[in-house]
């Protein structure tokens, strides 16, 4: 995003709507990897290695049967995906480009996908640190070579940007590989494919999966909200997304800690272990967010200057940064407590919940409220309200407890 920033506001713009594209492909990631993890956590909690390492082979297979399916219709609908989100045309044409050789590539996003989360979900997340940190550099390094064309090689531009990521995420699973099978990882690739199994993750995988594709439509639409007020308010909400993306990630750490915790501990038949390993995370997870809240509410102009040099896109951004920042610990308990119900399986508890506050709390009101000629910052303060008692929802759920026993 910052190398994009400076080619231009357009290209800026189709790679952010790029990410809310992949929000769409998570969904049918979720069918897999929420389930698979809730499962895989709880054969690891009750000791039963070869199980888990069964279901792990298992899902491979069925990553890769359903990559193929995004792949064709991502690369042969890319232009028309952009079109239906409103973006003006040289947005279609670089984001167009950019996509369809992401869509190449998605077998290795999926799996790497399902082996980060299955290493988790055993308990072994500095592994993946140590690949994500390795692979992060690579691809900022690809990026550097094959956008602007340095040290002798083209300069592709966005699709430099695409065909870096790709590699990236090819070293990631070969890294995963080599781990699995060389370091005495708590998992292995045991080639036996587990029907009963895949079918215990399809159980709790469709909700989580609904949920997701439900929400990533919301998302889909409040863009296109947004899109509506122009490519500079577009670019402004990417790339105030992109910076609180500082914050998301302690929050996504934690998160996974939560789920990875919870799930071993109920399999464990510990549920009161559970329940304060997750109390635990929550609290280090909107300490973390909460922090960056203060640096994004006092600084926000300064972190927004990375990316672009724009004024309006800065003024957005800036603005966006000041109201997200304030929502930062409903967000962290938002995180952090829906991870912990869907390693327990509630996976259809958090489809209501979402579903209902996405919908009902942030598209329409902001739909309403563009119809009636509010500025985008009205948008951005609906979106903060949101966020709030979505927060506040899922804390009273995580104490009544009562998810603690869902059955898988």
């Amino acid at each position: 995003m910052l190398m994009m920033g400076t080619i231009s506001t357009a290209a800026l713009a189709a790679v952010g709507m790029s990410m809310q594209f992949m929000m769409v492909v998570n969904v049918l990631m979720t069918l897999y990897v929420v389930g698979g993890n809730a499962l895989i956590s709880r054969f690891i909690g009750q000791g039963r290695k070869r199980r888990a390492s069964a279901l792990l082979f298992t899902l491979v297979i069925f990553a890769i049967a359903l990559s193929s399916l995004v792949t064709v219709s991502g690369y042969f609908g890319s232009d028309f995906i952009y079109a239906m989100m409103g973006a003006q045309e040289d947005v279609i044409a670089l984001g167009s480009a950019y996509f369809k050789i992401l869509s190449l590539g998605i077998v290795v996003i999926f799996i790497d996908n399902l082996l980060y989360n299955a290493l988790s979900a055993a308990g072994d997340t500095r592994s993946s640190l140590y690949i994500k940190l390795i692979s992060a550099m690579l691809n900022a390094f690809l990026n550097y070579l094959l956008i602007f064309g340095n040290f002798g090689f083209p300069a592709l531009g966005i699709e430099g940007a695409a065909i870096a990521t790709i590699i990236a995420y090819c070293f990631n699973v070969v890294a995963y590989y080599i781990l699995i099978k060389k370091m005495n990882s708590k998992l292995d690739f045991l080639p036996i494919v587990r029907v009963k199994d895949l079918v215990r993750v399809w159980n709790v995988g469709w909700g989580a999966a609904l949920d997701r594709g439900i929400s990533s439509m919301s998302f889909l639409v409040f863009v296109s909200i947004i899109t509506a007020y122009g490519t500079a308010e577009l670019a402004g909400y990417q790339v105030g997304l992109r910076v609180e993306g500082i914050a998301f990630m302690p929050g996504f750490g934690f998160a996974i800690a939560a789920m990875a915790l919870v799930g071993q501990n109920i399999g464990a038949n510990d549920h009161k272990k559970a329940f304060e390993l997750g109390v635990i995370s929550g609290r280090i997870a909107y300490i973390f967010m909460g922090s960056v809240g203060v640096l994004m509410i006092l600084f926000p102009e300064i972190l927004v200057g990375f990316f672009t040099k724009d004024a309006l896109t800065i003024a957005v951004a800036s603005k966006y940064l000041i109201l997200v920042g304030l929502a930062q610990i409903p967000l962290a308990i938002m995180f952090v407590y829906s991870s912990a119900l869907r390693a327990a399986g509630a996976t259809k508890t958090t489809l209501k919940i979402n579903v209902l506050s996405l919908w009902f709390l942030r598209v329409v009101p902001s739909y309403i409220a563009y119809m009636m000629g509010y500025s985008v910052i009205v948008i951005f303060i609906i979106m903060n309200v949101e966020t709030l008692i979505k927060g506040i929802i899922y804390w009273y759920i995580y104490q009544k407890r009562t998810w603690l026993y869902t059955k898988v």
